[in-house]
């Protein structure tokens, strides 16, 4: 289905809280994203308020120094050969795909960022080789 902000607030109540409640636990964080329609509308911006999770202000269209970007492309260079038959299918292996991604990676990607970021204000916002 479509994300709209309904969907989008559904699945951040009901992945995002548990899994940053298992990760962060009583600790503080800043939650990114980009401004997709649903993450930028008014009623998410109060779902977060609501909840007391800061969310960091993020210019628009700078996949640069989005995590998530390099963590997709790991997840579509491991599904590029797969054939599934039906949306069903694609589902599945994307989820199973996804459960192969490793802490180490995701810990990787994390401490590139200051590479990124560095590169990023070189390049005074212009895209990198990133």
């Amino acid at each position: 289905s479509k994300v709209n902000a309904a969907v989008y607030q559904d699945i951040l109540e009901h992945f995002m809280l548990p899994a940053a409640d298992q990760l962060y636990g009583d600790a503080d964080f800043i939650f990114q994203q980009d401004l997709a329609p649903a993450h930028s509308a008014k009623a998410t911006s109060t779902w977060f308020k609501d909840h007391g999770i800061p969310v960091l202000n993020w210019p628009a269209n700078l996949p640069n120094l989005n995590p998530i970007e390099n963590l997709w492309g790991i997840v579509k260079r491991k599904i590029r050969y797969a054939r599934p038959n039906n949306a069903e299918e694609l589902k599945a292996t994307i989820r199973a795909t996804w459960a192969l991604v490793t802490p180490e990676q995701c810990h990787r990607l994390i401490d590139s960022m200051p590479c990124h970021i560095a590169a990023v204000i070189q390049a005074k916002g212009a895209p990198t080789k990133y």
